[in-house]
């Protein structure tokens, strides 16, 4: 289904359903965080991988060409890539858009390639927090150029090896600091130590999704999570077959479409068991009032006649904040989104964007520190902006689907996660 939005200054009517219940099924996409973990783990295996359906995106893309530019050969079709591991070689350039996992997981794999790897990316990119994975990497001996900036753009000096050994490193602004170094810890010639310092540690559920996969590639790891420390042993890796879960956190907005019109919706394949974070939106959904059952077929979703508030701490499983804000400023009583201060962070400042985007529809939203109140208010159309963030354009939809005139902006850069979010969304909502 082609992707109807060509353009990024486009603006995007939002289907508008109204309260006509729903009753479909749909398919969603491989997970951007398994699938850009396996692509690391995959490349430095001591045989081929194949990765079944794989997600086909904006940022899977980034990674894949990432490692292509270091040497690993990835061919096949969306329905399978056959990974064959290389010896990793400079000089290269890779671009890493906006992709927080791209930008954080592939400088310590460099590290382990012989000559100059240039890192740049988007505008956005040189703003995010990258200086804990730089300064880690320069602690374990590894030259980078970045001007004293601690941020992109920069070249990593590789000379074929890290040595690792003992590590102290401030993960409280993203867990993927700490991903990025354990996913290569097996190659380092005496495998890392890593203990987090500084305030609490966010999205745990992506380092116990980090060490599950480590352990699946064959690596030795052991984690104290009593005094924030994991270890990870050096030692060979082997290739897998294996299939990419759907990205159960790009599930929230479709889970929404019952929340919101009524009827149900039906995510196909959803795991039974899972590192996942999106996983929690069975609870958090349930405690909003919908009514949620996992069989064989997958997670179905049945909405209530409204949406309850929930007061409830994200800091675990902040990338489903945007989807919860939009049901709250749908819902029939207030809600109190708390522990999601890092999301100021990520692709945008997501806590000021929610608050100014559902504000300029006529919501009521009063944003602090670290957390969002959203008191439901009757809506209106108007331009819905994106700022370049996915998770944005996605709410934005959620609350188009029972207020007219909602248009988005920049609509396609759900492509980040999603092949084609619109034509997606409109298969099930006209």
């Amino acid at each position: 289904m082609p992707n109807d939005v060509t353009h990024a200054d486009e603006l995007w009517p939002a289907p508008f359903r109204g309260h006509t219940p729903v009753s479909s099924s749909v398919t969603i996409p491989g997970s951007k965080s398994v699938t850009n973990r396996v692509l690391i783990l995959a490349a430095q295996a001591k045989t081929p991988s194949t990765i079944r359906k794989p997600l086909i995106s904006r940022d899977s893309e980034l990674m894949s060409d990432g490692l292509r530019a270091l040497g690993i050969s990835i061919t096949g079709d969306d329905e399978k890539w056959i990974l064959t591991p290389a010896a990793l070689q400079g000089p290269a350039s890779i671009d890493v858009g906006n992709a927080g996992t791209v930008m954080r997981f592939l400088p310590p794999l460099a590290a382990l390639a012989h000559g100059d790897i240039s890192f740049d990316g988007d505008p956005r990119s040189y703003e995010r927090p990258l200086g804990p994975v730089i300064k880690a990497l320069e602690e374990l001996g590894i030259e980078i150029e970045h001007g004293n900036r601690y941020s992109l753009p920069m070249v990593v000096k590789a000379k074929g090896s890290i040595p690792g050994g003992d590590l102290i490193i401030d993960a409280s602004k993203s867990s993927q600091f700490l991903s990025a170094l354990l996913l290569v810890a097996p190659s380092m010639t005496n495998g890392i130590r890593a203990q987090h310092r500084g305030t609490s540690l966010p999205s745990m559920p992506h380092i116990d999704m980090t060490v599950q996969m480590l352990r699946d590639f064959g690596a030795t790891v052991h984690v104290d999570k009593e005094h924030e420390t994991w270890s990870v042993e050096p030692g060979p890796l082997t290739g897998l077959d294996l299939v990419i879960e759907p990205d159960l956190s790009n599930a929230a907005p479709f889970l929404s479409i019952a929340m919101v019109c009524g009827g149900s919706i039906t995510i196909e394949d959803w795991p039974k068991s899972t590192t996942q974070p999106g996983d929690q939106l069975r609870e958090i959904f349930t405690a909003m009032g919908a009514d949620v059952a996992l069989t064989d077929a997958g997670l179905t979703i049945t909405g209530a006649h409204s949406i309850s508030g929930i007061d409830i701490d994200l800091h675990d499983v902040g990338e489903l904040t945007p989807a919860i804000a939009a049901l709250a400023a749908l819902a029939d009583s207030p809600s109190h989104l708390r522990g999601i201060g890092h999301l100021r962070l990520h692709e945008t400042d997501r806590l000021a964007a929610l608050t100014r985007e559902i504000n300029g529809l006529g919501g009521n939203v009063i944003e602090d520190e670290t957390s969002l109140h959203i008191t439901p208010a009757p809506l209106h159309g108007g331009t819905f902006h994106t700022y370049e963030d996915h998770r944005l354009a996605t709410a934005g939809a959620v609350i188009g689907l029972v207020t007219p005139d909602v248009m988005i902006e920049n609509v396609a850069t759900t492509r980040k996660t999603l092949p084609d979010f619109p034509g997606l969304w409109k298969s099930l909502v006209l």
